[in-house]
């Protein structure tokens, strides 16, 4: 069984989004929770919504639910970040000078599978 689960538009980077994905790929979904608990960085509770929301994708299965400690056996098999939309802004400076401002966006997608 496989399931998949994703977040658009999260007004975040992909690159810091990142950071946190590549700790938890290859592991259990319960392993990667509890390591998501624990880190600092403010990506990690977005992707711990969408682990959530994977695992509960099969809990709740009409099909073929499975029970939650099954759900934290799954494996996390793929896990990535793509850019968004970039949201361009203008900061004005000195001498009538522009400076810009990229405010990125991601898009994480997590599978989680039973391998």
């Amino acid at each position: 069984m496989q399931t998949k689960a994703q977040a658009k538009w999260i007004r975040m980077s992909p690159r810091k989004m990142r950071r946190v994905i590549n700790e938890i790929r290859g592991r259990t979904a319960g392993e990667a929770f509890t390591i998501l608990r624990f880190m600092p960085y403010s990506a990690a509770r977005e992707v711990e919504k969408v682990l959530k929301s994977a695992m509960y994708n099969l809990v709740n299965s009409p099909k073929s639910p499975i029970s939650e400690t099954e759900a934290n056996e799954l494996k996390i098999v793929e896990a990535f970040a793509d850019q968004g939309p970039t949201l361009k802004r203008i900061q004005p400076h000195a001498k009538g000078r522009a400076y810009s401002i990229l405010k990125r966006s991601s898009h994480l997608t997590l599978v989680l599978s039973d391998v």
